[in-house]
């Protein structure tokens, strides 16, 4: 007797399936198809699902939806941009929706944002359909939004900046970003920071089952390249798994008084969010830091054992 197929046992309605292993599915109930097409460089959907409400899935991987995304960005943008000694220029590539854009915007010490998405289609449709992703940060003054390949502009220009942050899609073969988790192009990433600049970078799922997919060996990558490395990771609904990040601090990092990041009080998180930022946030605080930081055993041997550098001529995919 053949195994029922998975349509069969599920509720009458539309239904969006998608890996988180090889071995294991998710699946999102859809209320509605507001999008479904392709851009020059990927497959863009759109979907109202009854569970996450309004979702960016590229090439059939959900980016974010609109219960959990702020958990998501604000773990990305908020270590970084807090601990900067002068936030006052930040690039962003990737991001196409904006919430990245958004929760950069949120700080009045950011004077100029350069934003590159190579895929103009994406951040059109997300500027259309999403408007609660991006709030309005596309029409800031302080943006200068270009669609443009992120490691030819940044071995090319001329300026720097006091943090990068790389909100971009995950290294899949043939897609459009597994270039920009390498050696080679933190090297570049590296130079165009001003000393004591903050990089942080998401790095694939952080889970028992995958982290060792692509987190480990990119957090061994960066650590390669920085003085300074601090792999974090937090739970995202929507994507069914702890999601990794990795930040790293240029020579001259923050002012701490000799605390690494990962043990400061939280307290002092509070402060600065206070200080630094007109209301609070929704996800990250002192607590939520020292959580983010405070990674599992699993992990921490892992990284600790990872071997594998990614480079150019060995880049790293995820399934």
């Amino acid at each position: 007797m053949s195994d029922p197929s998975p349509e069969s046992a599920l509720p009458v309605g539309k239904w969006h399936f998608e890996l988180v292993t090889t071995d294991l599915m998710a699946v999102y109930r859809i209320r509605d198809i507001v999008h479904t097409g392709t851009t020059q460089y990927q497959t863009v959907e759109i979907l109202d699902t009854h569970s996450f409400g309004l979702s960016l899935v590229l090439d059939g991987k959900t980016q974010s939806t609109e219960l959990d995304e702020h958990i998501y960005h604000e773990s990305l943008v908020h270590p970084a941009l807090l601990f900067s000694p002068r936030a006052e220029s930040v690039f962003i590539g990737g991001g196409g929706e904006g919430a990245t854009l958004r929760e950069v915007l949120r700080y009045d010490s950011v004077k100029r944002v350069v934003m590159l998405d190579l895929d103009e289609g994406v951040v059109e449709l997300c500027r259309t359909h999403l408007p609660g992703h991006h709030d309005g940060g596309f029409d800031d003054g302080r943006l200068e939004l270009r669609h443009e390949d992120a490691r030819q502009y940044l071995a090319t220009c001329q300026e720097s900046f006091d943090v990068i942050i790389l909100d971009l899609v995950d290294p899949i073969e043939g897609g459009p970003s597994y270039m920009l988790y390498t050696r080679e192009f933190y090297q570049i990433a590296k130079s165009k920071l001003n000393p004591g600049g903050i990089l942080v970078t998401q790095a694939g799922p952080a889970g028992f089952l995958n982290y060792t997919e692509c987190l480990t060996a990119i957090a061994r990558t960066i650590s390669e390249t920085f003085p300074e490395t601090y792999p974090y990771a937090t739970y995202i609904p929507a994507f069914t798994t702890l999601w990794g990040y990795v930040l790293a601090l240029n020579e001259g990092g923050p002012g701490t008084d000799g605390v690494r990041l990962a043990e400061i009080e939280p307290g002092v998180v509070d402060g600065l969010i206070s200080k630094r930022l007109p209301r609070e946030l929704r996800y990250y605080d002192g607590i939520s830091h020292r959580r983010m930081f405070s990674l599992p055993k699993y992990l921490r041997q892992g990284i600790g054992a990872e071997e594998r550098i990614v480079t150019d001529e060995n880049p790293v995919f995820m399934v």
